[in-house]
């Protein structure tokens, strides 16, 4: 569990080619403090258990699930990656409750730069829109975010000047895809009233 609060910007190291999996290396500096065999750690919104640390850098497996149902597919040496370890009990609730289980890969399809802030669209993927609501929260690359609007094909989300400096969300431009996950508790009240009827 997460929080969606972004510790490093980190980058990746390499990516090994396991034909139905892949090996990556990730580094950051603050998440491999103290980080084990067997943690867990957010990479751009995507939970992945430790297999091994080496200094700064940490090693992970990925899955053909999570290589197909999220953005890592697509990351190469030098990508720049959201960091955050697990949340602790005793771990403040900064964000909102974040489980790293990606929903689906949206796009940034705009970007309306202002003085003090930036106001950011994603396309929906088909089937999210109905957990998605105005000043909702939403995961954005493993970032902790309010939704500013909502359409049934679009989101938005303002930004701070910390999140475009500290996060991957500053770098990104139109057409880069994100992961998205939609808060869980909706997900959980569809199902209990789909039960009921």
């Amino acid at each position: 569990m997460f929080t969606g609060i972004v510790e490093e910007l980190g980058d990746v190291a390499s990516i090994t080619d396991l034909g139905d999996a892949a090996r990556i290396a990730v580094r950051g500096a603050t998440v491999t403090a103290d980080a084990r065999h067997g943690d867990s750690i957010s990479v751009s919104g995507v939970c992945l258990t430790v297999v091994e640390v080496d200094g700064d850098t940490f090693t992970a497996d990925v899955m053909k699930e999570t290589l197909d149902r999220s953005s890592l597919g697509a990351l190469a040496p030098g990508a720049k990656v959201n960091l955050e370890r697990a949340a602790t009990l005793g771990t403040r609730l900064g964000g909102h409750l974040v489980q790293g289980h990606v929903d689906g890969v949206a796009t940034i399809v705009d970007r309306k730069p202002s003085t003090d802030w930036e106001i950011v669209t994603f396309a929906l993927p088909a089937g999210l829109a109905r957990y998605v609501v105005e000043k909702g929260s939403i995961t954005v690359d493993g970032i902790s975010l309010t939704v500013t609007d909502v359409t049934d094909e679009t989101f938005s989300v303002s930004l701070i000047p910390t999140t475009l400096a500290l996060t991957t969300l500053g770098r990104k431009g139109v057409g880069d895809p994100v992961n998205l996950e939609v808060d869980v508790i909706a997900k959980y009240v569809e199902k209990l009233l789909g039960g009921r009827s």
